[in-house]
């Protein structure tokens, strides 16, 4: 116990090193949350000796209830992705639709534990951002409603979409030099970790028809957060959220950089969240464990489940929420390779933030495949695809696209997990598994199908098999 407390000293004592100079904060009852703001590159400078505590802040920053002494509430500007000022008036201190509308992280992401999903009470509202909070309602004409999606297992999850990328990128830029030697057109299929994303047919000249390209942006970036696949990492997903949410706005964004001002906002408070306080949310996020089998099941229920597994496979369920993923790599670096403006970048840090996931305990129970590559069991395609037709349509109720994309297109759902993430579907508008496997339709029409026309005890195993999968504490 004494060396793990002399372990946990000192590394509070290299954090306090890269700690940036803010005010004061008052006594020790004051209600903010910054007394003073990490920085980034001296963060990354400390390297694996400042990570625990690193982690640390960052469950602190996620659990914390933001302040107006700490720059919560954007008086003056609106939720928008893109900085966008009120044309009057001052933003409400909390509003259900456009935001502020919690107080921490933990508001929404807390069931079953700091990290995992939420009830209906923390549903949310998307909208682009309108100038004025009185045009937004929860009407599907200005607002989309979701449910919060478990971030368990999260770091994980974008090293898997980040290696996707690089081998999509990789295909297309394949096709370009070919079509380029031969001056013929060359198709591509585009194919990463057994996932089909369509195809591509680059020409001659360097241009390439992206026509056919499937489940993906015309980027060829898999992006694998939000219930739509619109936020490239846990960076771009945390800054995005902090805004939204909690009228926090982050200084890669809103900063002088891109708006002239230390306080685009007018909250009072310059520079409210720093790239190294970014840094410690997303490092929280990264090292969250992934969700497991529930342990020490009934035999009633473990053999439910297994003969449920088998059907999940035998009607197709599979086809999308694969079982498992290759991953070749545990390394998480912050910044992310892929992000855009708005977003810290590789090639604006000095250093990245190295964070070695193998390092972790959760990276003992992971399967590795004969080629040495981690198998992380999320179950999905990390793919978009069309959930609504004309008969099955209870999914296709939102009226806005977001991001570009179309309004009755998701993400596969991650079901790792989803024994703890009820209720369901992307406004959390069903209350059981039956439910929400019977609305399923589009792309995943036949499955559905599939799933009604067996008996009820197998239909039963199947629900089974799905509640195994859980979030538990540590």
């Amino acid at each position: 116990m004494r060396n793990r407390f002399s372990a946990l000293t000192a590394a509070l004592c290299v954090l306090s090193g890269v700690l940036a100079a803010s005010a004061a904060a008052g006594g020790s009852w004051d209600e903010r949350v910054f007394g003073s703001h990490l920085d980034f590159d001296a963060i990354a400078a400390a390297g694996p000796s400042a990570l625990d505590s690193l982690i640390e802040r960052g469950r602190e920053l996620f659990k914390a209830k933001f302040t107006t002494a700490d720059g919560a509430g954007r008086p003056k500007a609106t939720q928008a992705i893109i900085p966008t000022k009120r044309k009057s008036g001052v933003n409400p201190p909390f509003s259900r639709t456009s935001g502020p509308d919690s107080n921490s992280c933990f508001g929404c992401h807390n069931d079953p534990i700091e990290g995992g999903s939420g009830d209906d009470v923390a549903n949310v509202f998307v909208s682009e951002g309108f100038e004025s909070a009185q045009f937004d309602n929860t009407d599907p004409s200005f607002s989309s409603e979701r449910h919060t999606i478990a971030l368990m297992g999260a770091g994980l999850v974008e090293l898997l979409a980040r290696e996707m990328t690089a081998d999509l990128q990789a295909i297309r830029a394949e096709a370009v030099a070919h079509a380029r030697l031969t001056g013929e057109d060359c198709r591509a299929d585009l194919a990463a970790k057994g996932v089909r994303f369509g195809w591509i047919i680059a020409h001659a000249d360097g241009i390439v028809d992206l026509d056919s390209v499937d489940g993906v942006d015309a980027d060829l970036i898999v992006r694998p957060f939000s219930r739509k696949g619109v936020f490239t990492s846990l960076r771009q997903f945390t800054i995005n959220a902090l805004n939204i949410h909690h009228g926090m706005e982050a200084v890669e964004r809103f900063g002088v950089r891109w708006t002239g001002s230390h306080d685009f906002a007018e909250s009072g408070v310059p520079d409210a969240i720093t790239a190294g306080d970014v840094s410690a949310l997303v490092a929280f996020q990264a090292t969250l464990p992934p969700p497991t089998v529930k342990a020490n099941l009934p035999g009633d229920w473990r053999a439910a489940a297994s003969q449920g597994e088998i059907q999940f496979q035998t009607i197709g369920c599979a086809s999308c929420h694969v079982q498992t993923l290759p991953l070749k790599s545990l390394v998480f670096t912050d910044p992310a390779p892929f992000d855009m403006a708005g977003t810290l970048r590789t090639s604006e840090a000095k250093t990245p933030i190295r964070i070695d996931l193998a390092a972790l305990p959760f990276a003992k129970s992971l399967k590795r495949n004969d080629k040495g590559e981690w198998l992380i069991p999320l179950y999905s395609d990390l793919k978009r695809h069309l959930v609504v037709d004309e008969s099955v349509n209870a999914l296709g109720n939102e009226l806005q696209a977001q991001r570009f994309v179309e309004r009755d297109v998701f993400l596969t759902p991650r079901l790792w997990g989803v024994g703890s993430t009820a209720p369901y579907g992307h406004n959390g508008s069903f209350r059981m598994l039956d439910e929400i496997i019977v609305a399923h339709g589009g792309d995943a029409r036949f499955s559905r199908d599939a799933y009604l026309a067996l008996d009820p005890q197998q239909r039963d195993s199947i629900v089974a098999f799905l509640r195994s999968l859980v979030i538990e504490a540590p």
